[in-house]
């Protein structure tokens, strides 16, 4: 499952975007050069498919759509965060 789901250099980055309160899919695809709407909406829904992160609909005019971290998500990102302290102690 983790190998099918982050297979894609932007997963992570959308993850950080998202538990940076970056929220919104045109948000997001604003976050970062080379980020088509294509590949978000695939990263998304596939991130939305393995209960990573989450969705919030708001019956507005026009639709919206918000994402949120998972309580698998929010551990998740402090394990990676520890991967990057690790990473950072060794580099050094």
């Amino acid at each position: 499952m983790f190998e099918k789901c982050l297979g894609c250099k932007w997963t992570l980055h959308v993850l950080a975007q998202i538990r940076a309160g970056v929220v919104r899919p045109r948000q997001l695809e604003r976050t970062a050069d080379g980020l088509t709407t294509k590949v978000l909406n695939e990263r998304l829904s596939k991130l939305v498919r393995f209960g990573i992160i989450g969705t919030e609909s708001f019956a507005e005019i026009p639709p919206r759509v918000e994402y949120l971290l998972t309580p698998f998500s929010e551990e998740f990102v402090e394990i990676i965060d520890r991967f990057d302290e690790l990473q950072n102690r060794h580099q050094e």
